[in-house]
């Protein structure tokens, strides 16, 4: 069983940063996938970035790239997203998730353990 726990949120104004961390509770394996994705209010999750923990692998939603990061800290166990020039929109609750292998990334449905979420506001 994986927990993962989201920390990092926080209310910021637009063109500011913020780094999201998932810490997960026991050793990923190489073959792990970890995803972002972010919860609007009113709306469905949507997929924002994943990484294979071996971290050769990455990727960004078309509405971040360019903009948000995803990396992994190894010895902390642990997974970043880094959130550059934030935008009002980007305001939502942000979660974690794990799963194995690279097949349906984007799909939350695809995915076995997920964090709390973490709220992140993007001020005008």
């Amino acid at each position: 069983q994986v927990q993962l726990v989201e920390s990092g949120g926080g209310l910021v104004q637009a063109g500011d940063s913020l780094r999201l961390s998932c810490a997960a509770s026991v050793r990923l394996f190489s073959d792990y996938v970890v995803g972002w994705f972010r919860q609007h209010p009113g709306k469905e999750r949507e997929f924002v970035a994943a990484m294979k923990w071996s971290g050769r692998l990455t990727y960004l939603a078309d509405s971040v790239k360019g903009r948000f990061t995803i990396s992994a800290d190894s010895p902390k166990n642990t997974v970043n997203l880094q959130m550059n020039s934030l935008k009002p929109e980007d305001t939502a609750v942000y979660y974690c998730a794990a799963k194995t292998g690279l097949s349906g990334l984007g799909n939350e449905k695809e995915y076995d353990y997920w964090g709390q979420g973490t709220q992140v506001t993007v001020s005008s």
